[in-house]
């Protein structure tokens, strides 16, 4: 059984206005398929191997109840960006996105002020520039925005490269987190060889699946964060299973992005409260689902893409 949703974003957020996906319904429950519509069929066959493992064979055992989660910052005005942090049902951790194309450093720098004001000095601040920066600009950027941020947590994936990663690292006191050097690489290890991080960032569906992420924190030899892929309840109980399951969970995990949402597949969504996000696996809701359900257009595209990320799937796994 499979079904396919569109739901609006409340804000902008990595450049898409609606998110897609489909929903995979197997003996073990549901499981999302939600790759972003840019990416080719191989980029895309780990999202299915995930979307699968959740259908079909579920997830490892919790060691732990409830998961700590941050609110995410879009690159948007200081003004709702204080108010996303004021609306974030308790999150103590905020990740704002910086190094947007076209913004100045100065609109990172206010957002970041006005973040901090929202959150109070207790909170951790972290920044995510999704690889926007060149070696120079971070070193340069990142003092800049630790001080407006009054003390930064971390600053993930400052630059493309994981060579960038390493000289970065070398220059800045700030910890530096790898998310597309690990999720997007050949070798999600060459972080932890070229000591290029202090924290490495995992996401369930672009490496195919929760054991697989498992096998990852084991060997790569830092910190975990668990993030999310801005899915529905579906995909995001994915990522609370393996936070879960970790055997040490030291930082605050991306797992808060339902929020970013105009709607849900599932009526019991995956939100946080006081700043956490139960360990349970919601169901899909048939009220909800009719709701965000795609049109027969945006079906068809989903019924085609599963088919042909299926069969790369099958020849890399036959």
């Amino acid at each position: 059984m499979a079904e396919v949703f569109a739901i609006p974003l409340r804000t902008r957020f990595r450049g898409i206005t609606v998110r897609e996906g489909m929903l995979l319904r197997g003996d073990a429950g549901w499981g999302e398929f939600s790759p972003f519509l840019e990416y080719d069929a191989r980029t895309s066959a780990p999202w299915l191997a995930a979307a699968r493992e959740a259908a079909f064979d579920g997830w490892p055992a919790p060691v732990r109840s409830s998961v700590p989660v941050n609110v995410t910052v879009p690159a948007c005005e200081p003004s709702l960006a204080a108010s996303i942090v004021r609306s974030s049902a308790g999150c103590r951790t905020a990740k704002v996105k910086v190094a947007e194309q076209g913004q100045p450093v100065a609109a990172d720098q206010a957002r970041l002020e006005a973040v901090r004001d929202a959150l109070g000095p207790s909170g951790q601040v972290r920044i995510d520039a999704n690889g926007g920066w060149s070696t120079d600009e971070a070193a340069a950027r990142i003092p800049l925005l630790d001080r407006a941020a009054g003390g930064l947590e971390y600053v993930e994936q400052p630059c493309a490269s994981v060579e960038e990663l390493a000289a970065v690292r070398r220059r800045v006191s700030v910890p530096i987190a790898a998310d597309e050097s690990i999720r997007r690489a050949s070798d999600p290890y060459r972080v932890r060889d070229l000591a290029a991080a202090d924290i490495a960032v995992l996401k369930v569906q672009p490496l195919g699946g929760v054991r697989a992420c498992l096998r990852i924190a084991a060997e790569i030899g830092m910190p975990v964060v668990v993030s999310s892929a801005v899915e529905s309840s579906i995909g995001i109980a994915a990522g609370v299973a393996l936070a879960a399951a970790l055997p040490s969970l030291p930082h605050a995990c991306g797992l808060a992005t339902v929020q970013l949402l105009s709607g849900d597949v599932a009526a019991g969504s995956l939100l946080p409260v006081d700043g956490s996000v139960a360990v349970r696996r919601p169901s899909v809701d048939p009220a909800a689902l009719q709701r965000v359900r795609a049109g027969e257009g945006r079906r068809t595209h989903w019924e085609r893409r599963l088919a042909e990320v299926a069969a790369v799937l099958e020849a890399q796994h036959p």
